[in-house]
């Protein structure tokens, strides 16, 4: 007979990494076990290498108790951010720390087969950097643009990475070994990284990732919204007054990202003369003090504050945060968000609104796809068969 929810192995290591049971009598208490059955479990995640026991707690009379812990180096987890124009490979313990990573400028429209054979060398590299090796790893966590079709691990129906589309990326990484990958958006990704920065004060909250591109990750009440079909937040997409006609890189017309996105503003400090090969470069001048970079970039906030201060007013989050490559500029990118999401969204919604810089800033890809990795590996479901995997 299976276990009752919220009583099986895998949810009693739930309770340990939350910090909600500490001690064998406290998961007793919460799962109303028996001390046999705490032990049984405990016994059984230990034999798994997950939990840690030791490190005598404070006694309330008698022999102190033995505390319960996440034995976060009892392995590894690769995590992937693949973006417009570079790849970060990383490696974080159990715990969701980084512990090393490298970064390699790279446009990812050449295709899957040479980005994950380049993502696939350098997890190797980054492994053996920080002392592990692929048998340590316990699973992969990738963030890449675009729609992403979470349950095949592809990416769908994205116009700028057409030989992406339909093409299954978990292969690619069984070169390491036969441990799972799980994919997701990178904007929904950075709002994922918030989860041990604004997210603990923030539960309700929508992350601008303002780069190459736009979009939003949404989080209501804890939970990151997907959509129905995977394509919640494509903020960049939609219609922008301000963009008139003209023409989008996706193939249609009047998005915001014409007159707001990293590739736009790029485009045209090049028409004026100016060379600049990427967004980062035009973040680079604006911290310099270049008027015309700052002015593009203080516009770009404001053209992305008209379209946001409706989602604002529908969702009523308690904060906006700014990700991405322009969040290096973000004083001035947030000056110009802050006049017309303030003027366009409903007074009641704006009240006791915080923008905020996002917590990991360059890192945050990488740390999110950590965290999405943990997720699943860390998840009762995916430990309870593994225990019932090692039991057979």
């Amino acid at each position: 007979m299976p276990d009752a929810p919220g009583t099986s192995a895998g949810a009693v290591l739930a309770l340990i990494r939350a910090g909600e049971a500490t001690t064998r009598a406290e998961v007793t208490r919460l799962t109303g076990l028996s001390r046999t059955a705490v032990n049984a479990r405990v016994a059984a995640l230990r034999d798994l290498g997950l939990v840690l026991e030791g490190e005598l707690g404070p006694s309330t009379g008698g022999r102190p108790p033995v505390q319960l812990a996440l034995d976060t180096s009892a392995g590894v987890v690769g995590t992937v951010a693949l973006g417009r124009s570079r790849v970060q490979v990383g490696v974080c313990d159990l715990g969701g720390t980084l512990l090393g990573h490298v970064e390699e400028p790279l446009d990812v429209t050449v295709g899957p087969d040479r980005v994950m054979a380049l993502v696939v060398d350098r997890l190797r590299a980054v492994l053996a950097s920080v002392g592990r090796s692929p048998e340590d790893l316990r699973g992969t966590g990738c963030s890449m643009p675009g729609i992403v079709d979470r349950d095949r691990g592809a990416s769908t129906a994205t116009p700028l990475l057409p030989s992406w589309d339909g093409v299954a990326l978990a292969p690619y990484l069984s070169e390491l070994g036969a441990v799972p990958a799980v994919f997701d958006n990178d904007v929904l990704v950075l709002a994922l990284s918030e989860r041990d920065g604004h997210l603990r004060h923030h539960t309700d909250l929508i992350a601008v990732k303002a780069s190459t591109g736009l979009g939003v990750g949404v989080v209501a009440g804890g939970r990151i919204l997907h959509g129905g079909r995977g394509a919640a937040g494509e903020l960049g997409h939609a219609r922008s007054a301000a963009a008139g006609d003209l023409p989008c890189r996706c193939g249609e017309r009047g998005c915001l990202e014409t007159v707001a996105a990293g590739w736009a503003l790029v485009q045209t400090m090049n028409e004026q003369g100016r060379s600049v090969g990427h967004v980062r470069d035009l973040v680079a001048l604006v911290r310099s003090g270049d008027p015309v970079a700052r002015t593009l970039v203080r516009d770009a906030g404001r053209r992305v504050g008209e379209v946001l201060a409706t989602a604002v007013t529908l969702l009523n989050p308690t904060a906006v945060v700014i990700g991405g490559d322009m969040a290096p500029a973000y004083d001035t990118f947030a000056a110009g968000l802050r006049e017309t999401l303030y003027a366009n969204a409903t007074a009641f919604a704006t009240k006791d609104l915080a923008i905020l810089e996002s917590t990991h800033g360059e890192m945050a890809g990488l740390v999110g796809s950590g965290l999405l990795a943990l997720e699943h590996v860390l998840s009762p479901a995916y430990v309870d068969r593994r225990l019932a995997h090692a039991a057979g």
